[in-house]
């Protein structure tokens, strides 16, 4: 599942190509990308026409386009979530359809900042193979959230993120450390692969109780995070297949920078041990034995 630079990442993009663009009309081909818009495709497509997109914004892992609104009307916005496979793209009319494609909006042909009349608009495309993705059109809360995500914490690269804050609510749970990097209520954001790079980076075990973490060490790892994380999104995040790739289909190249997660049995390049592969709630972790040793008393 792509995760914070990814979805960075493709925000950027959509930011680019899409802020300030009227939607002329919206084609729902599979119902299941709209599945979270209670009201149905129809209503999805429907109510899209004819609204700008004014910005284009991501609290952890979800992607948001905020809607021009006429007055009196309700303030909602575009949620947007991956899932597994989910791919946001910028096309040309007219350009083949992708085989998964599940939602098409037509983007009105505007003049350029010059004056000059462009001779064509553009598509944005929701392509989702495995269909875990989804698109909505849903409420704001009084800070400008979408309901549905108001609940997850900001994540590392956000100005107003409080490291100390997340280091004593660390300490309070009674739980493993990468378990608690994975907490979207705590940090969002962070899934499996930056966390076990974060905690490579810190040194730490994925099972260290987080009640043994001093405030230092959950800092620590915090920077890790956000520094590997930073690192990502300058190579255009990481992509171990063709499913993750930003919005003019391009794949990201940090993978070739990752020190240990999925590199099993490579030498690890801090030590020269051997990277192991350990079961971790059905997915897997990755970390060097030598740099990460087990703790005496590992939360499960």
């Amino acid at each position: 599942m792509p995760e914070l630079p990814e979805v960075e990442v493709v925000r950027r993009g959509l930011d680019t190509w899409v802020t300030g663009r009227t939607i002329d009309s919206v084609e729902v081909a599979h119902p299941r990308a709209t599945r979270r818009h209670v009201a149905g495709a129809a209503d999805f497509a429907g109510r899209l026409s004819g609204r700008t997109v004014t910005g284009v914004h991501r609290r952890g892992k979800y992607l948001w386009l905020t809607l021009e609104s006429a007055p009196g009307q309700e303030t909602e916005v575009v949620l947007a979530h991956l899932g597994m496979s989910g791919q946001l793209l910028v096309r040309r009319p007219g350009a083949a359809d992708e085989v998964h494609l599940r939602v098409r909006m037509r983007l009105r042909a505007e003049d350029g900042e010059d004056g000059t009349p462009r001779p064509w608009g553009r598509e944005l495309r929701f392509v989702d193979q495995r269909t875990f993705g989804g698109l909505a059109l849903v409420e704001v809360d009084e800070d400008g959230l979408p309901l549905p995500v108001a609940h997850i914490a900001r994540d590392p690269l956000d100005e107003q993120f409080e490291d100390a804050l997340f280091a004593t609510a660390v300490r309070r749970r009674r739980t493993g450390i990468k378990r608690a990097l994975l907490d979207q209520t705590l940090v969002s954001g962070i899934g499996n692969i930056y966390a076990d790079e974060a905690l490579w980076r810190a040194r730490m075990h994925y099972a260290r109780p987080t009640e043994s973490v001093t405030r230092a060490q959950a800092v620590a790892v915090l920077d890790a995070a956000r520094a590997v994380m930073l690192e990502a999104l300058a190579r255009g995040g990481t992509s171990f297949d063709s499913l993750y790739v930003d919005v003019n289909g391009r794949s990201g190249y940090f993978e070739r920078e990752l020190a240990v997660y999925g590199r099993t049995g490579q030498p690890c390049s801090r030590c020269g041990t051997p990277v192991v592969r350990e079961p971790f709630m059905n997915r897997s972790s990755f970390r060097c034995p030598r740099c990460q040793p087990r703790p005496r008393q590992p939360r499960a």
